[in-house]
């Protein structure tokens, strides 16, 4: 196997084994606000708290990978995220799990470290793809959410913190002896050239904000939703809401090889799009679910934002060859964000409306008001360039 195919492949085991320890409080939300006599906003709060951490991380540790390479970085989180992992599996209560879900939000700031790793290996007319492909790690989520809730079940919590670290662990060493960083010296990084690209910048954290934090609100929160909705079991719920963080994460690296082909404006215009109507579908589900229905518009909006979230990170590198850590630290956290608001939200609108119709139609106006992002003439005259 050649080096950059081999780094590619490890950076997206390394990305998925961090984000399985990322995910795992999501799964077991439901069950848990039903021992702890939880509302629907602690236990929203409860699961966010990794995203919010893992979100605000991003920045740093973008930065000190453009510096310090991604082969050190990453085998620290893997260590560091064997160890919060574990720690989940012994948190019983409220306070002790909010503790453990702080501390496992760094394990979500490894995508930062993943991007620049992986685009130093690819010319700049593959990195789409190849940054699409290391985008599957998300599946780690999947990997969670199937596995956390049979694991509790059938051995119980701590059980499943313990073999969730072993595993993580385990790679972490696999990672040291194997990865290693791109030949060639790295460029001094000019951290507020970066933030002074203006919306250049912004531009992307905006899409980003929504592609993705769309996808992880939608991973967290959908146990909760299946469970209120239909009244799904734990294990149930887990597996239907690990089906659409699968869709999403293969749709990714299509998304990064369409935008290589037609470029990302035209891919991202038709993500928002499908968003909307999805998010629409959902909203009219809200009142009187049926799960046909709520499971086509879950689906679809899973494969639209995984398209949309593999085409933002093709514009990443393009437009910051030469930051591409500090930019994606940025563009990440406000995908990160994007992904602890919503569930928040969603509490809230469940505890004082009884329904989440007023959280999907949010959602619309977000995607369409992208859209219009997306169609603006400086945007577009750019991409030409």
């Amino acid at each position: 196997m050649e080096p950059r195919t081999r780094n590619l492949v490890l950076a997206t085991l390394a990305f998925a084994f961090c984000f399985s320890a990322w995910g795992m409080l999501a799964p077991l939300g439901p069950k848990l606000e039903d021992e702890l006599g939880l509302t629907s906003t602690e236990t929203a709060l409860m699961v966010s708290i990794p995203v919010v951490l893992g979100s605000l991380l991003r920045i740093p540790l973008g930065l000190l990978t453009d510096r310090l390479g991604g082969r050190p970085l990453f085998a620290a989180l893997l260590f560091y995220s064997a160890g919060a992992a574990l720690l989940v599996g012994f948190a019983s209560s409220y306070p002790a799990l909010l503790g453990a879900g702080f501390l496992l939000g760094a394990a979500g700031a490894s995508f930062a470290v993943g991007v620049p790793f992986v685009a130093g290996w690819f010319e700049p007319e593959r990195q789409g793809f190849a940054l699409g492909v290391y985008g599957v790690g998300n599946i780690g989520t999947a990997l969670a959410a199937f596995s956390i809730p049979a694991l509790r079940d059938s051995a119980g919590q701590a059980v499943a913190g313990i073999v969730f670290a072993v595993a993580i662990a385990g790679f972490g060493l696999v990672w040291l002896t194997f990865a290693r960083d791109a030949p060639g010296e790295r460029p001094p990084v000019r951290y507020r050239a970066v933030l002074g690209a203006g919306w250049r910048l912004w531009r992307l954290a905006l899409f980003y904000f929504v592609t993705f934090g769309g996808f992880v609100a939608l991973a967290i929160f959908l146990p909760k939703l299946l469970k209120d909705w239909f009244d799904y079991s734990l294990t149930d719920a887990g597996l239907r809401a690990g089906g659409f963080t699968v869709v999403a994460t293969a749709a990714r690296p299509f998304g990064g090889w369409l935008s290589d082909r037609v470029g990302p404006t035209r891919v991202l215009l038709a993500a928002f799009l499908g968003v909307a109507v999805d998010a629409g579908g959902l909203a009219w589900q809200a009142s009187d679910p049926h799960i046909v229905p709520t499971t086509i518009f879950c689906l679809t909006m899973a494969g639209l934002l995984g398209l949309g979230s593999g085409a933002v990170f093709k514009m990443v590198p393009t437009e910051f060859p030469d930051a591409v850590g500090a930019a994606t630290g940025i563009v990440g956290a406000a995908g990160g964000l994007g992904g602890f608001f919503p569930p928040l939200v969603m509490g809230v609108v469940k505890d004082l409306t009884g329904e989440f119709v007023l959280g999907f139609v949010f959602l619309v106006c977000f995607a369409l008001a992208c859209a219009g992002v997306v169609l603006a003439p400086a945007g577009a005259r750019r991409e030409r360039r």
